[in-house]
């Protein structure tokens, strides 16, 4: 799980055309802390990993890797 985590943050966040930079002052954490969840040498809290859904506009599952599904249904 933690390497298709990292491999669909680094693809989410390219294809936003966001820098890890930018996430992370999103997520109001450090550019290094960002950084470990893309090396997979860390893996981000449940808080910050909805940040970066929301961000990415993509739900949980997807970045998890439960479903290859990207887009949340929102009403």
């Amino acid at each position: 799980m933690r390497e298709l985590l990292a491999k669909r943050l680094k693809q989410c966040r390219k294809e936003k055309g966001l820098t890890q930079w930018e996430v992370a002052v999103y997520c109001d954490i450090s550019e290094k802390a960002y950084q470990n969840y893309e090396l997979m040498t860390r893996e981000p809290k449940l808080e910050i990993l909805a940040k970066i859904a929301d961000l990415f506009d993509v739900s949980l599952d997807y970045l998890i890797g439960r479903t290859d599904v990207k887009q949340v249904n929102r009403p």
